[in-house]
């Protein structure tokens, strides 16, 4: 299971998300959160990759 703290990638946020299937809905479910709670139509190439690393398998 991956899981995912919007604070490791450097952000002030609460957000986490814990149990997801794979990396690759982390980063869905970090994508959405990204537009909704901090405004991003889409996740910058640099952010993308803190999110990335920052995602415990």
């Amino acid at each position: 299971m991956a899981s995912f703290k919007c604070s490791d990638t450097g952000m002030q946020c609460g957000f986490e998300v814990h149990g997801a299937g794979s990396k690759d809905e982390v980063m869905q479910i970090a994508a959405t959160h990204a537009k909704h709670t901090h405004g991003l139509a889409s996740i910058p190439a640099e952010m993308a990759s803190k999110v990335a690393a920052a995602i415990k398998l």
